[in-house]
Parts: C-alpha cells; structure tokens; sequence
C-alpha cells in the first residue's frame, strides 16, 4: 500500500518541503511576501498530516508504510522549518537543538526497542501528541512573523510556544526513556 490516497498525501508533504524551504531563497520577492508563503505551505501541508490519518481510517487504507513514513515526514517538516527559522534568527539555537535532537534519540530508541521486541513501551503517549501539536501553532506563527489582527503578535506568541514545545519535547523523551527502561529491567537478560 504504497501509493494509497493516503500515502500519497504523505508523500506529497515531503515533496513539499524544499517548497516551504525554497521560499526564501526566491529573488525579487521581499520578506513579507516570503513569510505569507512560507506560512500558507507550512499551514497547507500541515492540515495533510490530519488529512491521511482520517483519509487512512475512512477509506480503510492503513497501512505499515504509511504508519512508518507519516511520522517521518512530520519529522522532515519539523525540522526544516526550525533550520529555516534559525537561519533567520527567530529561534534559539537550543530549541532548534533540543526538537530535532529529541526526535533523532526517540526514532533510535523505537528502532531499538523494536529489534528487542519491546516497540510497545515507547508508542506514541499524550505527552508527545500535545508535543507535536503546540509546535504546529507555534512554527507558523514564526514563519509568519508579524502582527495579526492589529494587536496579536505572532514572533512572540510563536516564541512563547516554541519554548513550551522545547520544555514538552524534553519532557516527553524522558517518559519514553524512563519507559523504555522499565521495560527493558522487567525482561530477563538476552543470551
């Protein structure tokens, strides 16, 4: 099940990520016009995320691969658009390092924890969905960088956030570590 609506909406949001990335690389175009973009491909390929998951469950196309390849590209989404914002100053070089090294640990650790049989104790938990999500406000108001509505301050509010992703992310790769770990003292030794 490779090429499933689903799937193929996955794809579509790793194709498009040198999109969002591209953007401020295009001559002749001025920041403001570069955020706007930035913003609504961020935004578009975003809502693809929430899009293949319930296209997945109502048409009855789950499948591995698509399983393994969304969270993969909500990583790559991530983590461009975090190196797009530090290369423009509007993050802090620790959160940039904490996400994206947060979620290279973790992935390790679920491939790990896979060969050992025990995938099960670092599934996906609340505390890391509540992780993705406050990120996925957070970066578009970055991108976004100005003021909404004459009063809402969107590099503030993203910055605030994005420091409340960073303290969710640590938070969440300690309770998977700590999982990981009990589970791993309950087992007998491998010979």
């Amino acid at each position: 099940m490779y090429f499933t609506i689903p799937t193929l909406l996955t794809w579509a949001r790793i194709a498009a990520i040198p999109l969002v990335v591209g953007v401020y690389f295009l001559a002749g175009v001025d920041g403001g016009t570069q955020d706007v973009l930035a913003t609504v491909l961020f935004v578009v390929f975003a809502l693809t995320d929430w899009a293949d998951g319930y296209l997945a469950r109502k048409l009855n196309q789950s499948s591995a691969f698509g399983a393994f390849l969304d969270p993969v590209a909500d990583k790559f989404l991530v983590s461009a658009s975090l190196l797009v914002l530090l290369h423009l100053d509007r993050v802090h070089v620790f959160v940039a390092l904490i996400i994206i090294g947060r979620e290279i640990a973790i992935s390790a650790l679920r491939e790990w924890m896979a060969t050992v049989g025990a995938r099960s104790s670092v599934a996906v938990h609340m505390l890391g969905k509540l992780k993705t999500a406050t990120q996925m406000v957070a970066l578009p108001l970055l991108l976004w960088n100005g003021v909404l509505f004459g009063w809402f301050d969107t590099l503030w509010w993203g910055t605030a956030l994005i420091w409340v992703a960073s303290v969710l992310t640590l938070w969440s790769m300690v309770y998977y570590l700590r999982s990981a770990w009990a589970d791993l003292k309950d087992r007998e030794p491998m010979a």
